[in-house]
């Protein structure tokens, strides 16, 4: 996670008790699946009309998939024709074909996104560029809860998951959101919404195993409670070794148990409840360091109230807590050097969030939304000797304000306009307004361009991080820096204006497409610069991160699906990305403006999905990634290697044995033994193995 960036949480005594806990999982898991499908409760018939076997699930058609409702871009409900945004769905149909065991996984059906797996357990996710492995632009929410870590401004990708067959659908927006959504929404928003609980009746179970997959077990228990739907889950997933290029065995196995529930009811007819929350507990190898964990929980509270003209009104509150343990090899010492003893950095975090959001129509033209939030965090990173964060233990506070009005100019042409005010501790106030213009050419074709600044806040990486030197004072004239890389306090915001231009259309019974094309302007990148040396021994220590880089990105996304017979559907993507990033006149950057990017200029994905008799269905999912140059070497300063283009094909077949029962097969990059996605050539860079996989699904 920090300083080379690959490294994750560690051993300490509360990992222990949370290995027991995923272990006593896994021992449970298959006894309680075998009973599961051997009972089966009673359905009333509401509930049997409610659920959906696995053989009940049907591809949309084109243009449904067009018509699928979209809430990230409005934060209202609208026809994906209607949303004048780079937004792709990826539908719960989608992600089930696909076999994908985990969110990271299910994002490579998103054509606008990089994925990018770095070990057995750690993953690099961006759109539109600044895919390093500290990815700091892209804001995910789960149910609107945003799941963004303030200790270094990115996703801990290793920690978000859920039960797959619960998810509706994944909202994926490349570019800014931050009108709407805050900070930290620069390149893109991903919103991930989970089914309600009143459409998972009944029983879901599966238990899947293979060579890097060694066990992933899901159970699901939906029922009625009087007028309130309730739901409880629970998923275990072991997983394997990855390989070093040099052909060893990585020790990066990882295995991580969780569980949750949610309630829908309904107050009044026009008021409706939500609670959710979910637990969970694991560990991962981190290559004989020692053995990294993450535990944590979060509850959430959700009440929407929906007028009889379509006015509606929703208050959310949540409260989220995670634990990470990273462990820090030792480090003998040498002349001049104290060396550092093994060590494990812990992070505690607790967030409490309060949103309130106001949708209603001004008028016969004009449609208002507007909203307030609230969030407090409690951060304590506990000190070490190799990576510190001072103050150790934090308060910060973030409220907000944001007003967006959809004004009909015509019948078939509406102006967006708005803004968000945020407040945080580290720069102030922030402002981040946008426009966007959407042109219905008709009925089945939308143009759209959208003019939008976001900002990248500060994290605690940025403004609290000191990683000692370990020298020591040598006989004079020698005076040596205390610290090797440090915090800035400061370190600025990060600025994006972005300039975008988009069509999306049904053309045709069996053809649909998106393309959007965008040119970004970035301002106060951050950058690691030299500070004047005052020692006459040549350690150009510390560096200190500043806002010396500045750039800009552009390109395009295509993206189309073809119904090419009615049993057979194809999908193309194509993505291009172009980028200049540099120092600014006058400032420096020891790594030559190459830290911030490891991005692909190329990526092409093809899909194809067939419904074969007798209860078969075959997919298969070819993808190509550009060369991607990387820094992030041993030997520090600007020194860049690549990560070799790649061909990835997954595939998966599948057998409806009966209405509630199927049998699947699911390989992973099939093409080869093993190649890398991510990491500076080494010996040690891991490579991502051949896997494959079987899994057995009871769902009714």
């Amino acid at each position: 996670m920090f300083a080379g960036a690959d490294s994750t949480p560690g051993t300490t005594p509360q990992r222990v008790a949370s290995s027991s806990l995923a272990r006593d999982w896994r021992s449970l898991a298959i006894p309680l699946l075998c009973c599961l499908l051997a009972v089966q409760p009673r359905e009333s018939p509401a509930q049997s009309a409610a659920v959906e076997s696995t053989g009940d699930l049907k591809q949309l058609s084109v243009d449904e998939l067009m018509n699928v409702e979209v809430t990230s871009v409005a934060r209202a409900p609208q026809r994906l024709l209607q949303a004048p945004a780079a937004i792709q769905v990826i539908t719960a149909e989608d992600i089930r074909r696909s076999g994908a065991t985990s969110i990271p996984e299910a994002l490579r059906l998103a054509d606008n996104l990089e994925v990018a797996q770095i070990n057995a357990h750690d993953w690099a996710i961006s759109a539109r560029g600044f895919n390093a492995n500290l990815a700091n632009k892209l804001l995910v929410l789960i149910d609107g809860r945003v799941v963004y870590t303030p200790l270094y401004g990115g996703v801990l990708w290793n920690v978000q998951d859920y039960l797959l067959e619960d998810i509706d659908r994944i909202e994926v927006i490349s570019g800014p959101g931050g009108t709407l959504w805050g900070a930290n929404a620069v390149n893109g928003v991903i919103n991930i919404v989970t089914k309600s609980a009143a459409d998972t009746q009944g029983v879901y179970a599966s238990a899947a195993g293979g060579n890097e997959l060694r066990e992933q077990d899901n159970l699901r228990y939906g029922t009625q409670l009087g007028s309130a739907a309730l739901r409880v889950y629970g998923k275990y997933t072991d997983y394997g070794d990855e390989e070093t290029s040099a052909g060893a065995n990585a020790g990066d196995g990882w295995h991580m148990a969780r569980g949750g529930f949610r309630m829908d009811g309904e107050a009044s007819v026009l008021d409706r409840w939500t609670v959710q929350g979910d637990l969970y507990n694991g560990t991962e190898e981190d290559g004989g360091i020692g053995e990294a964990g993450q535990s944590g929980g979060n509850v959430l509270a959700r009440w929407t109230h929906t007028a009889p003209g379509g006015d509606s009104m929703s208050l959310q509150a949540y409260y989220d807590h995670t634990y990470l343990s990273q462990p820090l090899a030792a480090s003998p010492p040498a002349q001049f050097y104290t060396g550092f003893p093994a060590a494990s950095l812990t992070d505690n975090l607790d967030t409490t969030d309060l949103d309130f959001q106001h949708h209603f129509a001004w008028g016969a033209r004009q449609s208002l939304t507007w909203g307030l939030e609230y969030r407090a965090t409690h951060e304590a990173d506990f000190d070490v000797s190799v990576v510190r964060f001072a103050p150790p233990v934090l308060d910060q506070t973030l409220y907000s304000g944001f007003l967006q009005d959809e004004i009909l100019l015509a019948s078939n042409v509406s102006l967006t306009i708005g803004s968000k005010l945020e407040h945080n501790d580290y720069t102030g106030f922030e402002t981040e307004p946008s426009g966007r213009i959407r042109w219905n050419l008709t009925p089945d074709q939308l143009v759209w361009a959208a003019v939008s600044r976001a900002v990248r806040t500060p994290s605690r990486y940025d403004h609290d991080l000191v990683v000692p030197s370990g020298l020591v004072d040598a006989p004079p004239p020698y005076q040596f820096p205390t610290s090797y890389l440090q915090g800035n306090p400061n370190f600025e915001s990060e600025t994006l204006i972005a300039y975008e231009v988009g069509y999306r259309a049904v053309l045709g019974p069996k053809l649909a497409g998106s393309l959007s094309t965008f040119y970004n302007d970035y301002q106060n990148l951050r950058s690691t610069s030299l500070t004047p040396v005052t020692a006459t021994y040549p350690f150009p220590y510390p560096v200190v991160f500043e806002n010396n880089l500045e750039g800009d990105t552009y390109g395009f996304e295509l993206s189309a699906s073809y119904q090419a017979l009615e049993w057979w559907r194809l999908h193309l993507g194509y993505d291009l990305l172009r980028e200049d990033i540099h120092v600014r006149a006058g400032a420096t950057d020891a790594t030559g403006a190459t830290n911030e990017t490891a991005d692909p200029q190329q990526q092409v994905a093809l899909r194809s999905s067939m419904d074969l008799p007798r209860g078969i269905s075959f997919d298969a999912r070819l993808r190509w990634v550009d060369t991607v140059w990387i820094n992030n070497g041993p030997t520090g300063g600007a020194v860049v290697g690549i990560v070799p283009s790649y061909f990835g094909l997954d595939s998966r077949v599948a057998w409806q044995i009966s209405r509630k029962l199927e049998l699947s097969l699911t390989g992973q990059n099939l093409l080869h033994a093993d190649h890398p996605e991510y990491g500076f050539p080494s010996p040690a860079r891991e490579q991502i193995v051949r896997s494959v996989f079987a899994r057995l699904t009871w769902g009714y």
